[in-house]
């Protein structure tokens, strides 16, 4: 087990997927949105590629091997985060399925295929970049969470000409930035079709969006029924539990 693993990782589970994730308190944990984003997107099911962009240590390549046999490309900047897919892609024996490149996503797209994918996710960095003082202490979390290296409309972009005409861009932000998304993703061809919210719980402001666009598609915006994560008794909802844990819960 130790041979897997460097400094402070640690080998956690992905309860409902059985499979195992590397991951580091002082470089990298995934959070909730990851889960909901690979349980959000329309991806083929027996054959085609994906590509997951701002992958981190691999969660979402992971999730969604589960549910297709499709060719997933994970593409992710920070070579520690990198180096932690690639030993999680190997741990589970899905080398075969899943392939990380250690690159920037604004140049991705010229190297891995323009226009060649069938579904793209992304799970970018959500704040703005803003001054040093109140960005996170730690570089790894800085970049991963504020547009320092990424902007929104360069991974919306990236996304777009990865895509095949028809083909699905899925996304997970925050609902402030909703109109930007949609300014940028009509900006680069893609059409959004379907978008959800999530709320912590009933009664509270939503914290969190999915949205799904279809490259050159037709306008028919779907707005679909509300996510709530926890109960009034702070107990996750019983979609949420079936989400995280499947029927393991």
């Amino acid at each position: 087990m130790e041979d897997w693993l460097k400094d402070d990782e640690r080998l956690d589970y992905l309860l409902a997927e059985d499979l195992r994730i590397i991951q580091s308190p002082s470089v990298f944990s995934f959070s909730l949105d990851a889960v909901l984003l690979a349980k959000f997107v329309n991806i083929p099911i027996s054959k085609g590629q994906i590509v997951d962009l701002c992958s981190g240590n691999g969660v979402i390549p992971l999730f969604l091997s589960t549910r297709t046999k499709a060719k997933i490309i994970g593409v992710e900047i920070q070579e520690r985060l990198y180096d932690m897919a690639v030993r999680s892609i190997q741990y589970n024996r899905l080398e075969n399925q899943l392939q990380m490149v250690h690159g920037d996503v604004k140049d991705i797209p010229p190297l891995l295929g323009i226009e060649k994918y069938d579904a793209v996710t992304c799970n970018p960095p959500y704040f703005l970049d803003i001054e040093s003082s109140d960005k996170n202490l730690n570089e790894h979390y800085t970049i991963a969470r504020h547009e320092v290296l990424l902007t929104l409309d360069e991974a919306i972009h990236a996304a777009s000409r990865l895509l095949k005409q028809g083909g699905k861009a899925a996304f997970v932000h925050r609902p402030g930035r909703l109109l930007d998304i949609i300014t940028s993703m009509r900006k680069h061809r893609l059409e959004p079709k379907r978008i959800r919210f999530i709320y912590p719980k009933m009664g509270k402001e939503a914290n969190m969006l999915l949205i799904e666009g279809i490259k050159d598609g037709k306008p028919d915006l779907k707005i679909l029924p509300p996510l709530y994560v926890y109960d009034d008794n702070n107990q996750y909802t019983a979609e949420m539990s079936e989400i995280l844990y499947g029927g393991k819960g």
